[in-house]
């Protein structure tokens, strides 16, 4: 996968955990995977498609999740709900959006799908190319999947 794919999501990720929950989230290690396996907790992924096409997952453990949600919304927050669920998907969609500014930054023009919550324990075909990204943050670590590939008509 190129550099500038997982760059972007970083890059994007680190912005949005800085500015929305004053958190510096920092890569462990970075491996190559066939499929995304999600865990206990909140599980979101999010479609990009355009010169880029692909599936990226974001996985939360429970209580990393909890605790994100209580930092938002300045309220105590005990059960992985709709509430918080919806709160995580939005938060997924604010760094996908911004990675895929950053990927127009090296002329990719991609659109976003919808957040879909998974359930735990679904395995998820990755494709050709993909990455899981563990990140550590002061409130746990979460992981960032990204499955990406190039439209062939882009020429990129």
């Amino acid at each position: 996968m190129k550099e500038q794919y997982v760059d972007s999501f970083l890059k994007a990720v680190q912005d949005v955990f800085a500015l929305m929950l004053d958190l510096r989230a920092e890569k462990t290690n970075e491996e190559n995977v066939d499929k995304f396996v999600t865990t206990d907790g909140a599980n979101v992924t999010i479609g990009i498609r355009g010169d880029l096409s692909g599936t990226v997952l974001f996985t939360f453990p429970e209580k990393m999740a909890l605790e994100m949600v209580k930092i938002m919304a300045g309220m105590e927050i005990d059960k992985l709900d709709n509430f918080v669920v919806s709160a995580l998907s939005e938060v997924a969609n604010i760094i996908s959006g911004n990675a895929l500014s950053n990927l127009n930054g090296y002329n990719y023009s991609c659109d976003l799908d919808p957040p879909q919550v998974v359930d735990a324990g679904k395995a998820i075909p990755a494709g050709k190319e993909a990455v899981r990204l563990p990140l550590k943050t002061g409130i746990g670590e979460f992981a960032l999947n990204i499955a990406l590939e190039e439209d062939d008509k882009t020429g990129k």
